[in-house]
C-alpha cells in the first residue's frame, strides 16, 4: 500500500465518521440540556409545593383557640392573611406574604421548622416568598439568575430570610377573578409563575394554580 492510498483511505474514513461523530456530539449536548431542564423543573416543583402549601393555609383560624379576639379588627381584612406585592423583587418579581393561625396539629414553615407560639407575631404565623439577588457571589463567578427566598419567623418573632434555591429569574403571582373574590368572601384562586434559568441558554417558564382553603 502506497502513501497515497493511505491518505485516500484516511480521508474516506474521516468523511464516513464525521456525521457519526457530529451526531454523537449533538446527542451528548441534548442529554446535558435535558438533565439541566429536569433539574430546573424539579427545583421549580419544590418551590411550587412550598408556595402552594402556604397559600392553602392562608387565613386559617383555629376554632378551638381564643388567641384572636373578635374585637381585633386588624385581622378581619383578607389582605392581612394573604398579600401580593407586585414588582417588588429581582427583575420585577412579585412577592407573597401569608399569615395564618396555628392549627391543633403540627405546622411547618417553608424551611421545615415546626411553627410554635414563639414563631408567631400577634398570634399569627408568617410565610413569605420573594426573589432576590444571589448572596455571597464570588468576583467573576457567573450569576445563575436570582434566588427564591423563604421568609419565616424565628423564635423571637423576627422575620428571617432563607435561600431555598438559585436559578430563578422571576416569581409572578396573579389572582384570578380578584374583583369577584373581594365582593364575596370565599376561597381565592392564584396563578403562580416561576421563571427558571441555568444562567446560559436554558430559560423555562412554569406555572401552577393554587386556591386558598379558607374563606378570605
Amino acid at each position: 500500500m502506497t502513501l497515497l492510498e493511505c491518505l485516500v483511505g484516511i480521508a474516506l474514513c474521516a468523511l464516513l465518521l464525521n456525521p457519526l461523530l457530529k451526531t454523537s456530539a449533538d446527542l451528548v449536548i441534548k442529554q446535558i440540556e435535558y438533565e439541566k431542564t429536569q433539574s430546573l423543573v424539579s427545583e421549580a416543583d419544590r418551590g411550587f409545593e412550598l408556595i402552594g402549601r402556604a397559600i392553602r393555609m392562608a387565613g386559617y383560624r383555629n376554632i378551638q383557640s381564643q388567641s384572636l379576639p373578635t374585637k381585633n379588627v386588624k385581622h378581619s381584612s383578607s389582605n392581612t392573611f394573604i398579600e401580593v406585592s407586585k414588582k417588588s423583587g429581582f427583575r420585577g418579581s412579585d412577592s407573597l406574604t401569608i399569615r395564618h393561625e396555628l392549627s391543633s396539629g403540627i405546622d411547618f414553615d417553608c424551611i421545615g421548622n415546626v411553627i410554635t407560639k414563639e414563631r408567631t407575631k400577634n398570634q399569627l404565623a408568617l410565610q413569605g416568598f420573594l426573589v432576590d439577588h444571589q448572596a455571597a457571589i464570588s468576583k467573576g463567578q457567573r450569576v445563575n439568575g436570582g434566588s427564591l427566598i423563604c421568609q419565616s419567623l424565628d423564635r423571637q418573632g423576627r422575620i428571617q430570610n432563607t435561600t431555598l434555591m438559585n436559578g430563578v429569574n422571576g416569581l409572578f403571582i396573579e389572582e384570578i377573578n380578584s374583583s369577584q373574590s373581594q365582593a364575596v368572601k370565599g376561597p381565592r384562586l392564584f396563578k403562580v409563575k416561576l421563571q427558571m434559568t441555568d444562567g446560559t441558554k436554558l430559560n423555562i417558564e412554569l406555572e401552577r394554580m393554587f386556591s386558598t382553603r379558607n374563606f378570605l
